[in-house]
């Protein structure tokens, strides 16, 4: 009975990754429709939301790793569905206070992104590896510091809850401001350098007459 168990239990795990990157795609509009309103209770809610499906992308890399469920539509899967959330997590940003997180910055994250992800479309097709630096990962680190932390902001500020009071003056000192415009250089830079280190993948399409 453990002989067949065994194997069945593997067999499930390695469809959970997959499982977990469409959960968190189905999330995103969820977090939207639901932080978009000023009720407290909602954006409550839409924080635990995205806690939630943030760390689904911790488990399926996990379960991943652990159970050798690596597959192609995973590795299609998991960074559009992280795409799909961080997106989303800046482009609520203006809906909070426009003259303090500004679209620009919110535009060029996005851009920033989708270039990187059409980058990873042409690799796939062209079997190319792309090569990920360092300072792309810590990119990914300052992101995930920096929106819970301004979503956070936006929960607290309109509230009569103790942290509004240093919440308002988070939004009154322009911190938050300057704090979006230096993520938003730093993301920009990575692309810069995504570019950098992986222009063989360009000049791989010229010589392929692509």
């Amino acid at each position: 009975m453990l002989c067949i168990a065994i194997p069945a239990i593997f067999g499930v795990m390695k469809n959970v990754p997959n499982i977990l990157s469409a959960v968190r795609i189905l999330l995103t509009p969820v977090f939207i429709i639901l932080y978009v309103q000023d009720e407290l209770l909602y954006r409550s809610l839409a924080i635990g939301v995205f806690g939630f499906a943030a760390i689904t992308d911790y488990f399926d890399g996990y379960i991943a790793r652990e159970f050798n469920a690596g597959s192609n539509l995973g590795r299609f899967l998991d960074p559009l569905a992280d795409k799909f959330l961080t997106f989303a997590g800046f482009a609520v940003l203006p809906y909070i206070d426009i003259a303090t997180f500004h679209i620009l910055p919110v535009v060029l994250i996005v851009l920033r992104d989708l270039f990187v992800t059409i980058m990873r479309l042409i690799a796939n097709r062209k079997s190319y590896t792309m090569q990920t630096s360092n300072i792309a990962k810590f990119k990914t680190a300052v992101q995930m510091v920096f929106l819970p932390i301004a979503l956070l902001g936006g929960l607290f500020v309109h509230a009569e809850i103790p942290p509004s009071e240093f919440t308002r003056w988070l939004f009154d000192s322009g911190i938050f401001t300057w704090a979006l415009y230096a993520v938003a250089a730093f993301t920009v830079y990575t692309g810069i350098d995504y570019i950098r280190i992986n222009k063989d993948l360009f000049v791989k399409s010229d010589e392929n007459g692509n």
